[in-house]
């Protein structure tokens, strides 16, 4: 399903949203709605991202999504999760014509320890499929062989949790599923840390004032 939100006066910059693992495009829905009120051309597209390998999933989403943005825009990406890490294995591999700025809020891009821990119980794999396998810390996960940001990047994370029990997995601070440590990016240009909680970071008012200061600004407000 797409839900698309245009704006009369923003064919100059287009903003592709892309949800995390196991979420679906309602879950970015609120902060599309602030990015098109804020005079941004958004595409918030669902993509299933339990049902393929992270390479398939970035190539099928972001190419797709990108079409949809006015011809000539600037394209922007606003990622949660698991979104992050489908920008950078597409950017690793395309180049997209007048990318713009990129907002990461709680990417593993270390890979979540979470993962490390429970990939082998039994369920996990069938809740969050073959990307899910991917995520781990390891040399083997797919964040940790992708390499440095080869494009303008900020990177919310958040240092509250709700999960105490996934909590207990992780290096301090956390967000319930990535510590603030593997949040970071390499080649980043800004990273902040808010009281957010993974699950539920992409509606808080706070992270997204961030996200639209950080794509006019390419820094986030101190």
């Amino acid at each position: 399903m797409t839900i698309q939100h245009s704006n009369q006066g923003a064919a100059k910059e287009c903003v592709v949203l892309l949800h995390g693992l196991a979420r679906t495009n309602r879950s970015m829905e609120k902060l599309a709605k602030a990015l098109s009120d804020s005079g941004y051309y958004t595409i918030n597209d669902g993509y299933p991202s339990t049902s393929d390998k992270i390479h398939k999933l970035a190539e099928n989403a972001i190419a797709k999504a990108v079409t949809k943005c006015p011809e000539g825009a600037t394209i922007h990406f606003v990622t949660h999760s698991m979104g992050g890490i489908l920008v950078r294995q597409y950017m690793q591999l395309n180049t997209i014509k007048n990318i713009g700025r990129v907002v990461m809020l709680g990417p593993p891009n270390k890979g979540s320890h979470v993962v490390d821990r429970l990939h082998d119980v039994p369920g996990f794999s069938l809740i969050n499929g073959p990307a899910g396998l991917q995520l781990g810390t390891g040399e083997l996960g797919i964040p940790n062989q992708l390499g440095p940001a080869n494009f303008e990047v900020g990177i919310i994370a958040g240092t509250r949790s709700i999960n105490l029990i996934l909590s207990t997995m992780l290096p301090n601070p956390d967000d319930g599923k990535v510590s603030v440590e593997n949040t970071r990016l390499e080649g980043m240009s800004d990273h902040i840390l808010l009281p957010v909680t993974h699950s539920f970071m992409m509606k808080n008012k706070g992270v997204i004032s961030q996200v639209i200061y950080f794509l006019r600004h390419g820094v986030f407000s101190q």
